[in-house]
């Protein structure tokens, strides 16, 4: 096999569970570089690496999964995430965003559960 036949090589399709970890990864980086928006005490540079890193993370799993279900996941997560540093910063968190929070992340595993149904 020649030279020009390596580099011609294709990649291997993105998993459905890759694809998940990617957008998992992906909102826990957008609780990074939320919280860095905020807090001085995440560098701007670490901010920006996580920005555009959660971003490329998506974009990759939007490949494989369906756009709408993974974008309302990394938000849910980014938003669970970002609300907990937050609550810790600040030294509380009430009951009724608890609730919230939980009724937030019921909604994002039913989305998780029931995603890929309608290719039936």
């Amino acid at each position: 096999m020649s030279g020009i036949g390596k580099a011609a090589k294709t990649s291997k399709p993105l998993s459905q569970n890759k694809a998940w970890a990617y957008v998992v990864a992906g909102g826990a980086l957008e609780i990074v570089w939320a919280t860095g928006f905020k807090y001085d005490e995440i560098p701007s540079i670490l901010v920006l690496i996580a920005l555009l890193t959660s971003f490329e993370l998506v974009i990759r799993a939007t490949k494989v999964l369906p756009v709408g279900t993974t974008y309302a996941v990394f938000a849910g997560i980014g938003t669970i995430g970002t609300v907990a540093v937050e609550s810790f910063f600040s030294g509380g968190i009430s009951l009724l965003k608890i609730g919230i929070i939980l009724l937030l992340l019921l909604f994002i595993i039913g989305l998780k559960l029931t995603s890929g149904e309608d290719r039936h």
